[in-house]
Order: C-alpha cells, then structure tokens, then sequence
C-alpha cells in the first residue's frame, strides 16, 4: 500500500486541518479555522450522529450550563436570550445555529471515530484512522495538523461505584449519561445518589413532578444561587448592538468569576461564611445547613455548584425535596439502607455518581512509530504534547466557563498555523529544553471524577510554557499576543523522504 491511498486502495483524502470532535470546542474550533485561512482545507470528524457534543448526549430532566451563557458562548457569537443559565435544548440549539451561520456544518463528518494517527516526520503529516460507527468501515484520512477537540468525557459510559447489593434493587435504577426517554417519575419516590452539578439540576427538575425527591451525598458541595437572568446583560442587550452587549456582559462575568476564585483561595474562611450565610436565608429556619451544605473542604478545591434562582433550595423548603448525609451500607429490594441504619424506600434510584475520564477521545498517538505515551509527556501551554508534532487539544478551565479557554487555545493554534506558513516550515514540536522543568499533576483539582483519571493524562511543568495557569487574563497575554518563538518550540521543515533520526523524542 503506498502513502496515497488507504486500507482499501483507494486514494487518501488529506486536509491541511482536521478538528476531532463536533461539541462546542470543535465548532469553535471550525470557525476559527475557517475564518484565518479560507484557503486551508479542514474537516471535522464526529463519533456520533449529531453535532453538540455534552449538549446532544445529555438528556435527563432539567440539563442545564453550570456556567453563564455569556462565557461559556463563543467569543464571536453572542448569546442573545434572555437566560444566562441555559438548558440543554438551548445550548444545543445554539451550537448548531453557530455551525449553520457560519457554514462548519458543511465540513462535519459524523459517524467517524477516530481510534489512531501516526505521525511520519518524512512526510510531514499525520495518518488518520477513524471508523465509521454506522457502517463498521475502516476510514483512513491524512492532514498536516491534527486538532482534538473532543473533551475529556467518556461518552459510553459514566462513573458508576460498586454499589453493594445494587442487584436486589427492584425499583428502577439509572445513570443520567443514559437516561431513559420513556422514564415516568411521575408520583414516583426518587432517590437521586450524589452531591455535584448533576444531582443539585435533577433533585429540583424532578420534584415538580415525582411525589418526592431525596439527594443521598456521602458529603456535601458548596452551593451557590445566582439568577437564572443576567438583568444587565437583558438592558444592555436594549440599548447596544447585540455583540456590544455581549462582549460588554462577557467581560463583566469573566471579572467576576476571576474575583470569586481568587476570594477562595486566598480568602477561604470569609468565602465559607459568604456561602454559607447565602444558603441559609434561602432555606427554613433551623435547618442544619451545617450537615448538608458545609463541606470539609475549601472553595474552589472542587468547582461550585450554580442553583439558578436557588431552585433547590426552593424544593427543599416547600417539602417536594430533602437532603440526606450518610452513606451507603447497601441496596434492598425497596431502596437503600445506610450505615446510620435508616432505609431510604425508592421506586427509582438515579446514581448521579459522576463521569470517566478520556484522553483525547481515547485515539491511539505515534510518532514515526513510536507509540506516544501521554501520561508521560508534559503539556506545552496546556494544549501541546512535548514531542509530539503538529497536535493539539482544547480543554477548558475548571474554575471558569469552559469555552473561554477554548477561544484562546484555538487563537494560539490559528496563530501558530500562520506563522508555519509565512516561515515554510512543516513541523513544530515542544521540546522540553530546560533541565529545571519538574513535573506536577495536569490538574490541581480534588473533583472524584479527576482523581480517578489524573494518572491517565500528560504532566504539566513547574513553570512557563509548561504551566496550566488556569487564569484567562494571563492566558490572553501569553496565546494571544505572546511570542511564538519561546525557545520549547522546535520548527523544522524536514525534506519528504528523510531519514528520521534518534533526535526525535515522543512523550519526553
């Protein structure tokens, strides 16, 4: 088989881009392709049926952002509605309304899997093994830069504990990653199983229907209400030109998320008394506010909980909803008993016990036959692998919107692109260069789900460009406008057919 044609003989599609992944970073990532450089070809190859990402695949009851609308929105696309915190048929209808203004829809392939790329330093380019996941077929696809955007989530499966006698159980029991479309909670007892983002949406989307909704967490989150509208995003929208407003709104909420998680850190006690005083005017008097909503930890070691219009908190105080701290001793035939003793009776239980972790969508990396083995390479400005060229990944902060971080990456990735093209250069590899480079863990986060999966992922260094800041401003200054030759950054233009040399490193 030559370099130009694929497993089946035929010819070799190749793109100068190609984007993994059609949720909202990969669509951001579309525009920004498509609006730098009409003249580069690029596709972006999809798993599943439909473009939205998170926002197509999630489908329980009451699916919402955890973020504003006006960060977690592109940058060039104002969110016009009138709720900051969206649901999911609205996030994904503004996914799709972006693909389709902007004319990505035209460049998505849905159905491709991606499960491997080998990367040949001779050719300069990256061999693109997807499957296609309504025939069965093997489809090969070649391109110069290879651009994962497909998130961390599993989308298979979530996370599910080892639940001691789960089997017994005789009511209903399910996972929200697949939540059935025929499920009726309607005068039912819900018992919903967690303490994240998951759990405070359905306890208060199912308590107008269900006769009663309980929330079992091992231990508590920290909670925060804030309105479901944004009334100075909703003026500005009627006295400026829609992406004034926006751009205007965007700021003042990236301001504010900023001055919270600084609070937090470094202010960790007045931030407890803040949100503990702010979950007690919202609930009855008396309530043990302490037990239930007082965690052990400090703000911001786990990203907060967003209650829009304190929705939860209403369901509790109007005896639709209650909370339960205890844990799990194990399933019986009508519910679940606890180590205190008590037995929760349930007609369903939903385990909204978190997700699994996947790097970059689980695709398979080599470089000129080396596999590539991602926990042990360092990330490069949080979106580059050392050794590894012409890659490189969108992730989104964990303490903010997730798509601010994703804009800037794509930026830097546009940025780096041009000037590839103006110099004639074919590759580009972060190399670690520095001997006083340490490693630390990719992320600085205590969440369960990143706990589990942190060994799974690249390091990142002690310092820049190897440092995750997690801090937009400063990523604004070092992706936007800093220098692309920063001395971690290797450009070559090797000549096609080269011999390939030991000097070549993967995953250094």
């Amino acid at each position: 088989m030559s370099d130009a044609t694929d497993t089946t003989g035929l010819p070799r599609e190749h793109f100068d881009v190609l984007i993994v992944g059609a949720g909202i970073s990969g669509i951001g990532a579309g525009y920004h392709i498509e609006s730098r450089f009409p003249g580069k070809t690029y596709a972006i190859l999809e798993a599943r049926d439909d473009m939205g990402g998170t926002w197509d695949l999630f489908r329980y009851p009451g699916i919402r952002s955890d973020s504003d609308m006006h960060t977690l929105g592109f940058k060039f696309h104002p969110w016009t509605e009138a709720e900051a915190i969206a649901d999911g048929p609205a996030i994904l209808r503004y996914v799709h309304d972006t693909a389709r203004e902007y004319g990505i829809d035209r460049n998505v392939r849905f159905n491709h899997r991606v499960v491997r790329a080998e990367w040949s330093t001779p050719d300069a380019r990256w061999t693109v093994e997807a499957e296609r996941t309504d025939t069965g077929e093997t489809v090969e696809l070649t391109c110069g830069f290879l651009f994962s955007c497909s998130g961390y989530y599993r989308y298979d499966e979530g996370y599910l504990p080892d639940f001691e006698g789960v089997e017994r159980f005789k009511g209903v029991f399910v996972h929200p990653q697949h939540w059935p479309e025929d499920l009726d909670y309607a005068g039912k007892r819900v018992l919903v199983i967690g303490s994240g983002a998951t759990a405070v949406t359905l306890v208060p989307a199912m308590a107008d229907d269900a006769a009663h909704v309980t929330m079992l967490q091992r231990s508590p989150s920290y909670i925060v209400s804030l309105p479901g509208q944004d009334p100075i995003a909703n003026f500005l929208r009627r006295v400026l030109p829609d992406k004034t407003a926006y751009a205007v709104t965007r700021w003042k909420n990236v301001f504010i998320q900023a001055l919270v998680y600084q609070l937090c850190r470094r202010r960790p006690d007045l931030m407890k008394r803040l949100i503990r005083r702010g979950v007690m005017r919202q609930l009855p008097p008396g309530y043990d506010v302490d037990k239930h909503f007082t965690p052990k930890y400090n703000p911001w070691d786990q990203r907060l909980c967003l209650v829009p219009d304190g929705d939860l908190f209403k369901s509790i105080s109007e005896g639709r909803a209650s909370m339960v701290t205890d844990t799990i001793e194990t399933f019986t035939e009508n519910g679940i008993k606890l180590s205190s003793g008590e037995e929760l009776e349930a007609d369903i239980i939903v385990s909204a016990t978190g997700l699994n972790l996947l790097v970059f969508g689980g695709i398979s990396l080599s470089v000129d036959g080396l596999e590539v083995e991602v926990p042990k390479a360092m990330a490069y400005k949080s979106m580059m692998l050392s050794g590894v060229p012409n890659f490189a990944f969108a992730l989104g902060y964990t303490n903010a919107s997730w798509t601010l971080k994703v804009d800037v990456t794509c930026e830097y990735v546009c940025r780096l692109l041009a000037y590839m093209d103006e110099r004639g250069y074919r590759q580009c590899t972060p190399q670690i260069n520095d001997p006083s480079v340490t490693e630390e863990p990719f992320l600085d986060f205590t969440a369960g789900y990143v706990l589990r999966s942190i060994h799974k992922f690249p390091k990142q260094g002690n310092k820049q460009p190897w440092r995750l800041p997690m801090n937009y401003a400063l990523d604004i200054r070092t992706l936007r406008y800093g220098p692309i030759e920063d001395g971690a950054m290797v450009f070559s233009s090797p000549e096609p057919g080269a011999q390939v040399t030991e000097e070549v490193e993967v995953a250094a």
